[in-house]
């Protein structure tokens, strides 16, 4: 009889990758190691995956939906941010994952769930629409990312882990407060470019064309300046 295919393979491909990953990072993912953990052949992973890379990026949308799925448990942006910390010191190589090359593809255009759903709850606070206060969902991000990596990097436990969630959650209130109060009140820096995308999948981008301008400014300049110094150089 011709052997029946495993309905559950992939699936279980894909835990024993996120398994693996959780518990040793990037030394513990190899084919060879998932193919054990999973109970299968090398030659079935890369019928399924092409390299570690693509496996990667398996675990890191998968790891990104059990991230979600943590937070649409709580009610509240606040409560979002400190199940966020929690879900980053419980798991800090899975953490970890999300997030190298972020604003690059193929991460930049993957799905951002739990950034959106606090931009939601962000956007409701502050009774404005979710694209509108990105920017300060970015600043609220990197606070809570800094905080995280530093307690996960730092060996951050006892009382001083404590602390220092609830220091960034005192200070993503005051900022949130802060932005409610300050409504119509320019901010620092140049304002946020109309092309600047992030958290919405396949239109997300980082390069406006403004960049591309300046990029291709500051080339010419350059060149300009070389053919100067060789013109210098030649009297």
């Amino acid at each position: 009889m011709p052997r029946q295919a495993d309905p559950q393979l992939e699936q279980r491909i894909l835990d024993a990758a996120c398994r693996l990953w959780s518990r040793g990072g990037g030394k513990a993912l190899t084919m060879r190691g998932v193919a054990k953990a999973a109970g299968t052949t090398t030659p079935t992973i890369y019928e399924r995956y092409r390299d570690r890379e693509d496996i990667l990026r398996a675990v890191r949308l998968q790891t990104r939906l059990e991230l979600f799925s943590v937070l649409t448990r709580t009610r509240s942006l606040t409560q979002a941010c400190e199940r966020y910390l929690v879900y980053a010191l419980e798991n800090p190589h899975a953490y970890e994952v999300l997030f190298d090359g972020f604003a690059k593809p193929p991460s930049l255009h993957e799905p951002w769930p739990s950034f959106n759903l606090m931009r939601v709850r962000l956007a409701q606070r502050l009774n404005s629409a979710p694209r509108k206060v990105t920017r300060l969902m970015l600043s609220l991000w990197s606070l809570m990312h800094g905080t995280a990596m530093l307690m996960i990097r730092g060996g951050a436990t006892g009382p001083l882990r404590t602390q220092m969630v609830y220091a960034c959650l005192d200070a993503l209130e005051a900022i949130v407060c802060d932005a409610a109060r300050r409504k119509a009140k320019p901010r620092s820096g140049p304002k946020w470019p109309p092309g600047l995308i992030l958290g919405e999948a396949t239109r997300s981008q980082v390069t406006t064309g403004e960049d591309e301008n300046d990029a291709r400014n500051s080339t010419d300049k350059s060149a300009t300046l070389k053919r100067g110094a060789r013109t210098h150089r030649s009297f």
